[in-house]
C-alpha cells in the first residue's frame, strides 16, 4: 500500500511531513510512503535520517501552493504544484491516498476536480472528529458546504454513519441535527425540510442543540459547513482557554507547589481529547478517492497519524461502504 505526503503542505513542511513519514513507515512493515515536493528539499530534509529507501519514494513536484491562496487559482495556476501532482498520482492509480497538512480549500477543489465523485454521491463533504464525554464523534459538514439542501444532508449524514461504523467503531451511529431546539418545528424553513426529508432515515435522533455535542448525545452531529466550521473552531479553542483560566486561578490563591503538578497533570489529562494529533487529519467524504486534510501546523505526530487514517480507509474500503448505502 502507497500512501502519497504533501511534503510542501502546512507551516513546518519539508521537515514534519518527512519525519511523520518516517515514523509512519517504523509503524507499518507493509506500508510505502511518497513524499511529494520540491525534491531539493525533501532530500536535504532526509539527510542523516534513518530510513528504509525501498519504501520511502519522493516525487518532485516544485511548485507550492501556499495557506491563504485562492483555491481555484492556485489549482488552475499550479500545476506543478505538490496537491495538484499528488492528486494526480493518486488518480492514476500510483498510490491509494494522498494526505496534507496544507491549503484546505486547495485540496478540496483538487480532490473534486481531479478524483471526481463517488457514483451517487452530488457533492463531497469534511467530516471532522469532535471530542465529547464518550470520546470523538463525527460533525458534517465541517466547513465545505455553507449551504445544504434536504438531500444534500441526508447524503452526508449516510455518509457519516458509514465513517462511524467502519473507521471509528461505533455501532449503529446515531445522527442528530443541531438546531436551536429539539421539537420537530423548531428552525429556520430549510432545517425543517431537511428534518422532515431525513426523519426515517435509520440511526436519526431527531434536533439537537449546540449544549448536546460535548454530552455526546450523536454520534454524527449533522449541520450546514457554516455552523459547522464555526463550532469546529470553537472546539479547538477549548484547550487553549481553559488552560488560560486555570492559570488565572491558581496565580489569585495559595497553592503548594506539587498541587500545582497535580493541576497541571489532571488538566492535561482531561484535555487530551481535543488534541488533534491524535487524529491527524479528516477525510473528505464522497470523493472518489482517499483525501485528507490535516491542520496546518500539524506535528509529525498528527501527520503519521494521518497516514494512518488514511491506511484505515483504505483497509476498510469506506468509499465502497458509501456507495452501496447510497444505492
Amino acid at each position: 500500500m502507497i500512501v502519497a505526503v504533501d511534503a510542501a503542505g502546512g507551516d513546518h513542511f519539508p521537515k514534519n511531513p518527512v519525519e511523520g513519514a518516517i515514523s509512519a513507515l517504523q509503524d507499518d512493515s507493509s506500508l510505502q510512503v511518497l513524499l511529494v515536493g520540491p525534491k531539493a528539499s525533501i532530500e536535504n530534509e532526509l539527510q542523516g535520517k534513518e530510513y528504509d529507501p525501498s519504501r520511502l519514494h519522493i516525487q518532485d513536484a516544485p511548485q507550492v501552493i501556499g495557506m491563504e491562496e485562492s483555491p481555484s487559482a492556485a489549482i488552475k495556476n499550479k500545476q506543478q504544484s505538490s496537491i495538484v501532482v499528488g492528486m494526480g498520482l493518486h488518480k492514476a492509480g500510483k498510490c491509494q491516498a494522498f494526505v496534507s497538512a496544507g491549503n484546505t480549500g486547495a485540496l478540496l477543489a483538487a480532490s473534486a476536480f481531479i478524483l471526481g465523485r463517488l457514483e451517487g454521491v452530488s457533492r463531497p463533504t469534511i467530516a471532522s472528529y469532535y471530542p465529547t464525554i464518550k470520546g470523538f464523534r463525527i460533525l458534517v459538514d465541517a466547513g465545505a458546504n455553507l449551504e445544504i439542501k434536504p438531500e444534500l444532508a441526508r447524503q452526508f449524514a449516510i455518509m457519516g454513519q458509514v465513517f462511524c461504523q467502519h473507521i471509528m467503531g461505533i455501532e449503529n451511529p446515531q445522527v442528530g441535527l443541531l438546531n436551536v431546539g429539539e421539537e420537530d418545528e423548531k428552525g429556520t424553513e430549510e432545517l425543517k425540510a431537511i428534518h422532515k426529508h431525513i426523519k426515517e432515515l435509520p440511526g436519526f435522533i431527531g434536533n439537537v442543540e449546540g449544549r448536546d455535542v460535548l454530552s455526546g448525545k450523536a454520534d454524527v452531529y449533522l449541520t450546514d459547513g457554516l455552523v459547522g466550521n464555526i463550532l469546529l473552531k470553537f472546539g479547538e479553542s477549548i484547550p487553549e482557554t481553559l488552560t488560560t483560566l486555570v492559570k488565572k486561578a491558581i496565580s489569585e490563591i495559595e497553592v503548594k507547589p506539587e498541587e500545582i503538578v497535580a493541576t497541571q497533570k489532571i488538566l492535561h489529562k482531561a484535555l487530551a481529547p481535543f488534541n488533534y494529533e491524535l487524529v491527524g487529519g479528516i477525510p473528505f467524504l464522497g470523493v472518489n478517492g482517499v483525501s485528507i486534510v490535516g491542520h496546518g501546523g500539524s506535528t509529525p505526530l498528527a501527520i503519521k497519524n494521518m497516514i494512518k487514517s488514511a491506511v484505515k480507509c483504505i483497509e476498510n474500503d469506506v468509499n465502497g461502504k458509501i456507495v452501496a448505502s447510497l444505492n
